[in-house]
């Protein structure tokens, strides 16, 4: 069984982790579970001996049933959080993605069957123009997506509570 590269010490949780910026139609993916009461990117734990990108396309495949290729790197993204539920409640996160725009493929058809920690994972386009009236993680892709890039980016967020 693959090992993600991530652990958890005490109170202290970190994972190395890849995922996808998918933008079908101005519509953005993201995906979702009865467990949480938000949504999140597509991606997971890059695995041991794993390439940054051999990940991603794996955990697009995964979590969408559906080959995407990707176009380019273009976030490196440090995020510190905690979790007031789920199986990360109460303990202070630290998580670095790389996030990979992915090439459109000019349809949200997907074939989704994934399942995350036992629960059925659910798959949304949200409306790009509309991404400030959910609760969507990470936070950066609102601000990321309303503008023109070139190159890859640095983001660093800080969403731990008082």
């Amino acid at each position: 069984m693959p090992i993600d590269c991530g652990f958890t010490k005490e109170d202290k949780w970190f994972r190395y982790r890849a995922a996808a910026i998918i933008v079908e139609n101005g519509c953005v993916l993201f995906a979702g579970n009865a467990n949480e009461n938000y949504f999140y990117s597509i991606g997971g734990g890059v695995h041991m001996g794993e390439t940054a990108e051999d990940a991603v396309i794996r955990e697009v495949y995964e979590e969408t049933g559906v080959r995407y290729d990707i176009d380019r790197l273009a976030v490196i993204h440090e995020n510190f959080f905690r979790e007031d539920a789920g199986m990360l409640k109460g303990l202070d996160c630290h998580e670095i993605s790389f996030y990979f725009l992915m090439k459109p493929r000019g349809t949200q058809e997907l074939n989704s069957n994934s399942y995350t920690c036992g629960v059925k994972e659910t798959m949304h386009w949200i409306p790009v123009e509309d991404l400030g009236k959910y609760r969507a993680y990470p936070s950066f892709l609102k601000d990321y997506l309303s503008r023109e890039h070139s190159g890859m980016e640095h983001i660093v967020t800080d969403e731990r509570q008082g």
